[in-house]
C-alpha cells in the first residue's frame, strides 16, 4: 500500500499539480491585474472594523485568523524540515515563490467564495468552493465531489498529521505518553468545537497572532545570534533552488526538480493557496467592507504571513544548525527542528518546541473543524446527529495520531490535497472572467477616490448567480 500511494502521489504531484499550481499563479497574477502587488497597499482599509462585531458573520480579521489557524499548523514546522530533507535549501525557495504567485491564487479563490455565499436559516453567512461551483458554474455535483474531499482531508486526515507531529514533540521533550497527549488534545477540541464558529473564531483571533508573532520573533533571535552565518543560509537556499551547489561530504546532492517538487508540496501544505481551504473561512466575514474583493486582498496577505515569514523562521533555524545528513521520514520532521533548535540555544528549547506545536496543531485542528462542517451545510447534511457524527470522527483520528504511521497519514494527506485542489482549480480557472470582473470593479473605484462598494445591478452576467439579500442595500463605507 505505501509503494501504491507514492506512486500516486507522484502522479498527481510530479506530473498534475506543480504545474497546474504554477499555470493558475501566473494566470490570476495576469488577470487580476497583478493584485498581490498593485493591491497590498489596500490591505488595512480592507480590514476596517475588523474589531467591530458583525451579526451576519465574522469579521474580516477574524475570518483572516481562522484561516491562518488552519494554514498554521505541524507543516510550517514539521513540513518544513520535510521539505529541506528532500528538496534541500533550494525547497524554501521555491516555497516563497509558491506564495507569491499563490497570493493572487488565494485572491481568486477567496473573492468568488464572497461573492457567490449564502446565508442560513439564522441569518448566517456561509459559502466556499462548493458554493461556487454549484452558483457560479451551475455544477453542483462538482461541489458535492469537493465536498467529499474536503470532509475526508479536513476533517479526518490533516487532524491525525496534527496529532502525531504534536505526540513526537512533546514524548521526544518530555517523555510524555503519545496516548496523554492526543488525550488531551481530543479533550480541547472537543470543548471548543462545541461552541461552534464563533467561539471558534473568538479563539483564534487571540491565540494565534500571539503564537505566530512568538515563533517569528524566535527565528529573529536566531538570526541575530548566528548573523555570521546567514550569508552561508542565504547562498545556500538561492543556489539549491536552480540544483547548483555540489554534494557536500555528508550531505546528499539535491537536484532542481527535488527542489522544486518538495518546495512546491509542503509550501502549499502550509499555505493552502488553490487548495480551496481558506475560501470555506473567507465566505463567513460579513460584507464589510462591501466588496468580495476585499476579503481577497486579507486573505492572500494570510499566504505571504504563513509561507514567506512563519514558514522562513523555520527554515532559518533548521539550516543555520546544519543539513541533515539524509533524506528524513515523516516521523522524524518535528524531531529534525528541535534538534536544530536545541544545539542553537539548549536543551529547555526542546519543551518550548514542543508547546509551540501543540498550541498550532490545535488552533489548526479546529480550524479544520469548521470548514468540514462548513462543507456538512453544502450537502444538506447538518443536523445535530451529523454534526456529533463529524466532532466524533475528528476526535478519533486525533486520537490515531498516536498510534497510526506518520509516513502513512503524511501520504494520504498529500493525495487528498492533491484532490482537493485539481478540483478546485479547476473551478476557479472557468471562473476568472469573474475574478477579473471583480478586481477590476474594485480597482476602478479606488482610482477614482471612492470606497469599493459592490452593486450586483452593475453586473446583469452575474446577478441571478448572487444570492440575494447578501450585497444589496450594504451601506457605503
Amino acid at each position: 500500500m505505501p509503494d501504491f500511494l507514492t506512486f500516486i502521489n507522484e502522479i498527481l504531484w510530479g506530473s498534475v499539480l506543480i504545474y497546474l499550481l504554477l499555470f493558475a499563479g501566473i494566470w490570476f497574477t495576469w488577470r487580476s491585474g497583478m493584485v498581490q502587488f498593485r493591491y497590498i497597499r489596500y490591505f488595512t482599509r480592507a480590514l476596517k472594523k475588523s474589531f467591530i462585531p458583525q451579526p451576519d458573520g465574522l469579521t474580516a480579521f477574524q475570518a483572516l485568523c481562522t484561516s491562518l489557524a488552519a494554514r498554521v499548523g505541524s507543516g510550517n514546522i514539521a513540513g518544513v524540515a520535510l521539505a529541506i530533507s528532500m528538496g534541500g535549501p533550494g525547497a524554501v525557495f521555491w516555497m516563497w515563490v509558491t506564495a507569491l504567485i499563490g497570493m493572487a491564487t488565494s485572491f481568486a479563490e477567496c473573492s468568488l467564495a464572497q461573492l457567490y455565499k449564502t446565508r442560513n436559516r439564522h441569518g448566517q453567512f456561509h459559502g466556499g468552493p462548493a458554493w461556487y461551483m454549484e452558483h457560479g458554474l451551475g455544477m453542483r455535483w462538482m461541489g458535492v465531489l469537493f465536498s467529499v474531499f474536503l470532509l475526508l482531508s479536513f476533517g479526518l486526515v490533516f487532524n491525525a498529521v496534527q496529532a502525531s507531529s504534536v505526540a513526537f514533540a512533546l514524548a521526544h521533550a518530555w517523555d510524555i505518553p503519545k496516548w496523554l497527549t492526543v488525550s488531551v488534545l481530543a479533550a480541547l477540541t472537543l470543548l471548543v468545537c462545541a461552541r461552534g464558529l464563533r467561539g471558534i473564531a473568538r479563539l483564534t483571533q487571540w491565540l494565534l497572532p500571539l503564537m505566530a508573532l512568538l515563533w517569528v520573533v524566535t527565528g529573529l533571535v536566531i538570526i541575530i545570534l548566528y548573523i555570521d552565518r546567514m550569508p552561508h543560509v542565504i547562498a545556500l537556499i538561492f543556489t539549491g533552488a536552480f540544483g547548483w551547489q555540489e554534494a557536500a561530504s555528508g550531505v546528499v546532492g539535491y537536484t532542481f526538480s527535488q527542489a522544486l517538487t518538495s518546495g512546491f508540496q509542503r509550501g502549499m501544505f502550509s499555505n493552502e493557496a488553490g487548495m480551496g481551504s481558506s475560501p470555506n473561512a473567507a465566505a463567513t466575514a460579513s460584507s464589510w467592507p462591501p466588496h468580495p474583493a476585499a476579503q481577497g486582498i486579507v486573505q492572500m496577505i494570510g499566504v505571504f504571513v504563513d509561507t514567506v515569514i512563519i514558514c522562513s523562521a523555520t527554515a532559518v533555524i533548521i539550516l543555520v544548525a546544519g543539513l541533515p545528513e539524509k533524506p528524513l521520514t515523516p516521523d522524524e520532521g518535528i524531531l529534525l527542528t528541535q534538534h536544530a533548535l536545541v544545539n542553537l540555544t539548549g536543551h529547555w528549547a526542546s519543551g518550548y518546541l514542543g508547546v509551540m506545536v501543540f498550541v498550532f496543531a490545535f488552533v489548526s485542528i479546529i480550524a479544520n473543524y469548521t470548514y468540514a462542517e462548513n462543507n456538512l451545510v453544502f450537502l444538506r447534511l447538518d443536523t445535530r446527529r451529523n454534526i456529533w457524527l463529524l466532532r466524533t470522527g475528528v476526535l478519533v483520528m486525533v486520537m490515531l495520531g498516536a498510534v497510526v504511521s506518520l509516513t502513512l497519514v503524511w501520504q494520504l494527506a498529500d493525495i487528498s490535497i492533491a484532490l482537493m485542489a485539481i478540483t478546485n482549480l479547476t473551478a476557479i480557472l472557468l471562473l476568472s472572467p469573474v475574478v477579473k470582473t471583480i478586481a477590476s470593479d474594485y480597482l476602478r473605484q479606488r482610482k477614482l477616490g471612492i470606497k469599493p462598494h459592490f452593486d450586483p445591478a452593475r453586473f446583469p452576467e452575474l446577478k441571478p448567480h448572487i444570492a440575494p439579500g447578501v450585497w444589496e442595500g450594504l451601506p457605503r463605507e
